[in-house]
């Protein structure tokens, strides 16, 4: 985990507007969208909404643009997160080098209090989990896990196309 990452790192605030914080949730819900488009969801001109775009990314403020994967597809359509749990003091880059060594870890976070971490898995069934949460156990420092299976996810900014039951 690099120290850009963590909530004690030193950071600077970016001022941003209302403008700004629309272009953001436009590209949060669909990042390929164009400047055109989403000049015109916020009465910009194209030239005017590059301009924003292009000083959103060079303050750092969009770090990048992803691909979200259906990962059913794939045939990794099973997420868990797993609680683990380390002997005595541990470092933060301990945690990273024994969850990195497991290859459906996706990704780690080092919490307050008990537990140390929580690591986010994608596999392809039950026993595959089963699997990995044992190879994580064999992992030296982890003396214990509590697993947490997804049933469901949403993310902010993704639609839905569920009716909500009434």
């Amino acid at each position: 985990m690099t120290q850009e990452n963590t909530p004690f790192a030193e950071s600077r605030r970016v001022e941003v507007d209302e403008l700004d914080r629309q272009i953001l949730d436009l590209l949060v819900e669909d990042g390929r969208r164009s400047v055109v488009d989403i000049g015109q969801h916020i009465k910009l001109s194209p030239a005017a909404t590059k301009r924003r775009v292009d000083r959103l990314e060079a303050e750092g403020v969009i770090r990048g643009y992803t691909a979200l994967l259906d990962h059913r597809y794939l045939g990794t359509g099973f997420e868990a997160f797993t609680e683990l749990r380390f002997a005595g003091d541990v470092q933060v880059d301990a945690i990273q080098f024994e969850t990195s060594a497991v290859p459906e870890v996706l990704e780690v976070y080092t919490i307050a209090g008990d537990p140390d971490a929580l690591v986010r898995i994608r596999v392809s069934n039950v026993e595959h989990l089963q699997e990995v949460v044992d190879a994580l156990r064999r992992r030296p420092g982890i003396v214990g896990t509590k697993t947490l299976m997804v049933l469901g996810s949403w993310r902010r900014g993704e639609q839905r196309n569920r009716q909500i039951k009434k």
